[in-house]
């Protein structure tokens, strides 16, 4: 027999006296409220409210439940630590600052909370972390921007850039939340703003649900300030939000950090919009398990400097992903970001290739993507789309339909490696069907090829319309590609020679039902190519 708990309920102006059992206090509609200013809080920043937050959420916790109310007004805290079937709700004309003082942090964030259940975070309030910058000479060697750093290095540019305010020597930069190896979790409507580091990290969460929020932190300044990073999660919703970040907006993975490498899996994510200074969505490069399960629908991506980037480097796998209707507008940020204004990017290292260092001892082997869906995606882009996989372990079935690209450059960026609209490398059953791509002004003297693919095996290209960036060279160049099929494919005006195919593992290549009377030359072969390695048939 469960012990019972005896509640008054306020209702209609009556008071009631309802019986059920102490487990189920929040999931009533009228659970008890608590209100912070009842424990002492004063609504004034310059008073430390943190221990009168915590008691209500103690207390709230003591009768099995309860929502924990702060009222509008000023609450400066370090550490609170949340309890299951606790609900925080942060009303509007209310914000919650996180301390500016390390010695308030016991564990890593603002909002903490491990092996919970039935949680939420909810209002119309906000939560500040006040993170702090300073802008000067680079003195890191950060070998994830090494290769920026070098190519700025070669052009005399000045190495400036953000660090956050203390860096080295301070050691507590909090989340804003850190949720670990919880369950049932809701975090809604909130405005989260200016982390110190990743704004939400969850770890080994299940059923997490992040509706209707807005995360916000400086796209000049705020290096490391992620927005949601789930990590080993799974069962997870991420919808109705807008997101704008330094650092990556919404990023998968499948880390050891907090604890052993597990899943990221069954996620969806619908109707945001995302900004970054780095990848706007990112299959992390930590992930040493496992991201699968994977949808995003319905989306925009605007202001960033990676749109979709895929990276593998730590021997995990990424499988069974659906990217659909986006839009990808990006741009070009500052050196010490990643990425170059790529609206899609896929790469497979090893961790020591990343570092530019020798295997090390126990590494694992490269990491697999697989099994990738990416349709109806119109993209502006300041830099090539580079969809790349691993000598040892090629991508595999990944499929790009109906893909509007446009491509131009920006002028007062320091640099632009971009050389050809698309490029393809070590790809096993790639299928592109329905890509236009299309080149805007201004326009980069380095410019070549619409799209080029290299050392893919079993290749389908179908219904693409593009043109070189400069006529002297080919629309698409198929380099060391064994078994392809081009067809229902248009040269654009500007085409001299539709395709170039080299390199001596080149063959079977089928060009089919084209319409090519735009292109002077319809393919141009390497002379060492086996006779018969293209077969053209129907084109007019």
């Amino acid at each position: 027999m469960r012990m019972q708990f005896t509640k008054p309920v306020a209702w209609a102006g009556l008071v009631l006296t309802l019986g059920f059992p102490a487990s189920r206090v929040c999931a009533q509609v009228n659970a008890p409220a608590f209100n912070v200013k009842d424990f002492g809080a004063t609504g004034k920043k310059t008073d430390y409210a943190q221990p009168a937050i915590q008691k209500a959420i103690d207390s709230a916790a003591r009768v099995g439940g309860g929502t924990v109310y702060l009222p509008p007004g000023e609450f400066t805290s370090g550490t609170l630590h949340l309890r299951s079937h606790v609900r925080v709700f942060i009303e509007a004309g209310a914000t919650l600052f996180a301390s500016q003082d390390p010695a308030a942090y016991d564990k890593g964030a603002l909002i903490y909370g491990e092996d919970l259940e039935n949680i939420s975070l909810e209002g119309h309030g906000t939560v500040n972390g006040q993170s702090e910058y300073v802008w000067r000479a680079n003195d890191l060697d950060d070998a994830y921007i090494r290769d920026n750093q070098r190519m700025m290095e070669s052009l005399g540019k000045p190495l400036m850039r953000s660090f956050p305010k203390g860096f080295p020597t301070r050691t507590v930069y909090p989340h804003l939340v850190m949720l670990l190896r919880s369950k049932d979790v809701r975090i809604s409507g909130l405005s989260f703003l200016d982390s110190p580091s990743w704004t939400i990290y969850p770890y080994a969460c299940e059923r997490l649900t992040i509706t209707g929020v807005y995360i916000h932190s400086s796209q000049k300044m705020g290096v490391w300030a992620d927005g949601i990073d789930p990590d080993g999660c799974k069962d997870v919703i991420i919808s109705n939000s807008v997101i704008e970040t330094g650092d990556d907006a919404i990023v998968f993975y499948s880390s050891n950090i907090s604890g052993p490498a597990l899943p990221c899996e069954n996620i969806t994510i619908t109707n945001c919009r995302l900004s970054s200074s780095s990848s706007a969505l990112k299959f992390c490069d930590g992930n040493m398990n496992a991201i699968r399960n994977v949808t995003v629908d319905n989306s925009v991506i605007t202001g960033s400097n990676r749109g979709i980037a895929f990276m593998v480097y730590d021997g995990g796998t990424v499988t069974d992903v659906v990217l659909s209707n986006l839009i990808v507008n990006c741009d070009r940020f500052d050196w010490f970001w990643w990425g170059n204004g790529d609206p899609i990017y896929f790469t497979i290292q090893r961790r020591s290739e990343s570092q530019g260092l020798p295997p090390k001892p126990g590494e694992p082997p490269a990491g697999s993507i697989r099994n990738v869906l990416i349709r109806n995606v119109i993209a502006h882009g300041k830099g090539s789309c580079l969809i790349m996989g691993h000598p040892t372990s090629p991508l595999e079935n990944v499929r790009l339909e109906n893909i509007q690209l446009f491509l131009s450059t920006d002028r007062s960026a320091a640099y632009d490696r971009s050389v050809h609209a698309m490029y393809f490398r070590y790809a096993r059953d790639l299928k592109v069907k329905d890509l236009e791509v299309i080149w805007l002004e201004p326009e980069s003297s380095k410019w070549q090829s619409a799209v080029y693919f290299q050392d893919v095996q079993r290749l389908l290209l179908n219904d693409f319309a593009g043109a070189p960036a400069k006529a002297d060279f080919p629309a698409i160049v198929l380099d060391q590609v064994e078994g392809a099929t081009i067809t229902n494919s248009l040269a654009k005006t500007g085409t001299r020679v539709f395709l170039s195919v080299s390199g001596s593992k080149s063959r079977a290549i089928d060009l089919v039902g084209n319409d090519l009377h735009e292109a002077r030359t319809p393919y141009r072969l390497d002379p060492h190519l086996k006779p018969g390695t293209v077969k053209a048939t129907g084109n007019f």
